[in-house]
């Protein structure tokens, strides 16, 4: 949900640093049309996030959009219902891109580990603060009200494709298994800790440590509360 800059920093800072794959489905296009389909998917994403930060995004009209994408409006509307909609696009993309990057890790790796780099490697170098200016104004656009609904519908979806890939990784099923399914959304809600932090961050941090540091707090918290024996059992 956060992956534009203003002005000159547009692919030096935050697209590199939030939005550096692109935009699609959770496996790789293969054809070219499909592969068009994504650019243009992504493009409109970014450039709703980027006017919405350089304007707010009460200024920001689906034809300026379009405009800055190199689409019509039309065009647009054939991809996204709404400005918003476009904006919260990104972070289910970002989520797919996590499960591809899962789906990649070697084989005989801890899951937790796997899980890790995979979040990790969407998230820049450890080195790469943002300007204070770009930070805040993006902290505007995300606590916008108007986005709650289409942030909340898209953190669902993106639960889901992460949960697919962390089955696959299992052998298990989305379907019929939900280890997948709360693993995925512990860990996304361990990366929203993240973000919030590092937009709060002041002076500005880079995001990949605090994501680390997310991830690591997740799962010493869970060993730390959790009983060897949990005395759980399947008789309710």
């Amino acid at each position: 949900m956060l992956d534009a800059v203003t002005s000159a920093r547009v692919t030096a800072s935050a697209v590199e640093q939030l939005a550096q794959q692109p935009l699609g489905c959770p496996h790789q296009p293969s054809g070219l049309r499909e592969r068009k389909k994504v650019a243009t998917r992504q493009s409109l994403s970014e450039a709703a996030m980027r006017l919405a930060v350089e304007r707010g995004l009460d200024n920001v009209l689906v034809e300026d959009i379009a405009d800055a994408a190199g689409v019509s409006a039309r065009t647009f509307n054939n991809y996204f219902a709404s400005k918003y909609e476009a904006i919260c696009a990104l972070q289910q993309a970002r989520a797919m891109r996590i499960g591809e990057a899962l789906r990649g890790r070697p084989a005989g790796e801890p899951l937790w580990e796997s899980v890790t780099q995979a979040v990790l490697s969407q998230f820049g170098p450890v080195t790469q603060a943002p300007d204070k200016e770009w930070i805040d104004r993006v902290r505007l656009v995300v606590t916008t009200p108007a986005l709650i609904g289409e942030h909340l519908k898209g953190q669902r979806l993106a639960q889901y494709h992460l949960a697919e890939a962390i089955a696959e990784r299992l052998g298990a099923s989305v379907e019929t298994d939900m280890f997948p399914r709360i693993m995925a959304g512990a860990v996304l809600a361990a990366m929203q800790a993240a973000v919030e932090r590092w937009l709060r961050s002041d002076p500005p941090v880079p995001i990949a440590p605090l994501m680390r540091q997310a991830l690591r707090e997740l799962a010493e918290g869970m060993r730390s509360v959790l009983p060897a024996e949990s005395g759980l059992d399947d008789s309710g």
